[in-house]
């Protein structure tokens, strides 16, 4: 096989279940991963499952749930350039990959990903999506964005400076951090409405809002909400020049 100079990282917490999907879509990418990983937060609806025959080639199982951020902490080890995180209820399609590749010959190091928030405002709610949800047919720039990470691992440099929350914001706290400390960008790939091979989710909405979903009621949503809220408060407060320059 030849090498991509990618690793990947799957995400299980309370969905093993799509494991399997989602790791044959890694395994089918038309720029193929040299490694993939599995991070296990621990849950009751993961414990007893089997993952030994899955195929990955380093499984992380943790005995505490470290929520969003745990890994985050695994692609630290990662040796090759580029990593790739992925959901767990994200299936990317088969040109995924190399649709990142391109986009990163065009904008240099960067964060990409398949979901983006752009804020109008100096609040959450005040956002626009670009990725998936709105089809673009270029790659735009955003300030955070989620579901699907891919980005060369130098970007890493700067996440772990100093974490606005454990948490939460994950996302947030990578470009912030990134862009503020090292110039660099956050952006959406092309997903082209003519061709979902290239798109990072090819089942978003079939997968990713149930009740499992922490964005959808696993955590209360009053909860939830109001911690990103004061992780975009505090990030614009200390510099985060975001692409609207909200302040």
């Amino acid at each position: 096989m030849t090498k991509s100079g990618i690793t990947t990282i799957l995400n299980c917490y309370r969905r093993p279940y799509n494991l399997k999907e989602q790791l044959e879509s890694v395994r089918n990418q038309t720029s193929k991963s040299d490694e993939v990983w599995l991070w296990i937060n621990y849950h009751e609806d993961n414990k007893d499952w089997d993952f030994t025959d899955y195929g990955f080639d380093k499984i992380i199982s943790s005995s505490h749930n470290f929520k969003f951020h745990g890994r985050f902490a695994a692609a630290n080890l990662v040796k090759t350039p580029y990593i790739s995180i992925l959901d767990d209820d994200t299936i990317p399609g088969e040109n995924w990959y190399i649709n990142c590749l391109n986009t990163l010959e065009k904008t240099g190091i960067a964060i990409l990903g398949g979901v983006g928030l752009v804020f109008n405002k100096n609040t959450y709610w005040a956002h626009v999506r670009e990725g998936w949800p709105s089809e673009n047919e270029d790659i735009v720039e955003v300030d955070l964005v989620g579901h699907a990470w891919f980005f060369p691992r130098q970007v890493l440099g700067t996440f772990w400076i100093s974490p606005i929350s454990l948490d939460n914001c994950e996302d947030l706290q990578l470009s912030y951090f990134a862009k503020k400390y090292s110039g660099i960008k956050t952006y959406c790939p092309p997903h082209p409405k003519d061709d979902k091979s290239f798109w990072s989710s090819l089942k978003p909405w079939e997968l990713g809002v149930d009740s499992k979903s922490s964005s959808n009621g696993a955590i209360p949503q009053g909860v939830y909400y109001s911690e990103r809220e004061a992780c975009l408060k505090y990030a614009i407060a200390n510099g985060w020049d975001t692409v609207n320059k909200v302040k």
